[in-house]
């Protein structure tokens, strides 16, 4: 069985900064590709950063130059170091994994719980 924790959500002010961390722990392979998502009441989970495990990342255009996704293969951990938040950064954030298990060798497609993270004065 596979698990993804996270950790590092909160209130903050405008302008300032979080660090999100997710875990990975369970009969794990292999993990591959590491992301995070963010959802607001109403609307769709939407992608924030994406990297893999070589390490190349992709974030999305409202986050560039301020948040950073980051990973640590050796502990299976990722991380997003969100800068200059805005109150319109105020979401669910959620990490997502796609891992191999060593129960059956299959890819998993995973989902931490989420972590609420709200910007506001």
């Amino acid at each position: 069985q596979v698990q993804l924790v996270e950790s590092g959500g909160g209130l903050v002010q405008p302008g300032g900064s979080l660090n999100l961390s997710c875990a990975a722990s369970g009969t794990i392979y292999r993990v591959d590709i590491m992301a995070w998502y963010r959802q607001t009441p109403g609307n769709q989970r939407e992608l924030v950063a994406s990297i893999t495990a070589g390490g190349i990342s992709n974030h999305v255009g409202s986050v560039k130059d301020r948040f950073t996704i980051s990973r640590d293969n050796a502990k299976r951990t990722v991380y997003l170091q969100m800068n200059s938040l805005k109150p319109d950064d105020t979401a669910i954030y959620s990490c997502y994994a796609e891992i191999v298990s060593y129960r059956d060798y299959k890819l998993v497609h995973s989902w931490g719980q989420g972590t609420q993270v709200t910007v506001s004065s």
